[in-house]
């Protein structure tokens, strides 16, 4: 099957699929008697909602930035699909929450790093001109999306959690999304060279953004798993996040080795590097083409459009 879905310009199009999952049947520990590697991936749910409303709102404030009307296309269908990825992630929250497993103490703070910290005006006053905060939130989108095709390359490649009798529907909902993942992996990276201004700054800015977010999103992820973990009503306490067990799913193919994540850093940091090299399109293309949930969606719009 061709990678390619080409608009009337030949252009591939990224578009949002208005996609939903069942989630009545989804147990708690969703990977098996595996409760470490199921809460590690679960903390993308409690990051994810807030931080992908947080995208689209930093994209729609740089949208009157951009000239190019081919990256505008881009762009448009990166927010709508990180919106659609959003909404679906929360619907997780609920679900989690009437398994008893509450998370709003943990994505206040969450919200609060958005909002607050990463809003539309510099935090605590500092003195930044409204351009250069644009540009840096910018840059740390697009670090934060180096990551995120890189996990969604790995998990649609990852046959450790089909093997361990994964819930179906928490695959296809992560690799769905993994999968749009590859596909804009190039959108926020072209946005921020767009709009990030010219030069050695538009570098320095790159650099910049991934030395916040590299840390930031570690320190997240691992507060996140041991949130999970502690307050989880099955295990009642009695499992705490550890690197040994954290270490045995990456060896069971349940988790992205540290390599994998590690490497994503060196590379983006080099100046020639370009996000079209993470992962590939015609994997991610040819899931979307059996994700159940993805299938559902178009066969809606199908069905719309004879209406």
């Amino acid at each position: 099957m061709s990678a390619e879905r080409s608009g009337t310009d030949g252009h591939y199009a990224i578009v949002p699929r208005r996609v939903s999952f069942d989630w009545a049947a989804t147990p708690l520990h969703w990977i098996p008697d595996e409760p470490t590697a199921t809460h590690v991936i679960n903390v993308l749910h409690l990051l994810l909602p807030a931080g992908e409303r947080w995208f689209v709102r930093v994209f729609k404030e740089a949208l009157p930035l951009v000239g190019d009307p081919e990256l505008l296309k881009d762009v448009k269908g990166f927010m709508g699909q990180e919106a659609t990825h959003s909404v679906q992630h929360a619907h997780v929250l609920d679900h989690l929450a009437a398994q008893r497993l509450e998370t709003e103490p943990y994505t206040r703070y969450v919200d609060l790093l958005f909002d607050r910290l990463l809003g539309d005006r510099p935090p605590l006053g500092a003195p930044i001109r409204d351009a250069e905060w644009l540009r840096f939130r910018l840059a740390v989108i697009a670090a934060i999306e180096q990551f995120t095709a890189v996990l969604g390359n790995w998990v649609l490649h990852a046959d450790g959690l089909d093997e361990a009798d994964s819930d179906p529907v928490m695959l296809d909902l992560l690799r769905w999304h993994g999968a749009e993942e590859v596909e804009h992996r190039s959108v926020a990276f072209d946005m921020y060279q767009h709009c990030g201004g010219e030069g050695a700054p538009r570098y320095a800015r790159r650099i910049a953004g991934m030395a916040v977010t590299a840390p930031v999103m570690l320190y997240l992820w691992v507060w996140g798993t041991a949130y999970l973990l502690r307050h989880d009503p099955q295990l009642a306490g009695r499992v705490r996040y550890s690197l040994r067990e954290h270490n045995r799913a990456v060896r069971k193919g349940l988790l992205p080795t540290w390599k994998e994540l590690g490497a994503a850093v060196p590379r983006y940091l080099r100046r020639t590097y370009h996000p079209s090299q993470e992962g590939s399109l015609r994997k991610a293309v040819e899931y979307l083409a059996v994700s159940p949930a993805a299938r559902a969606a178009a066969g809606a719009i199908g069905r719309s459009a004879i209406a």
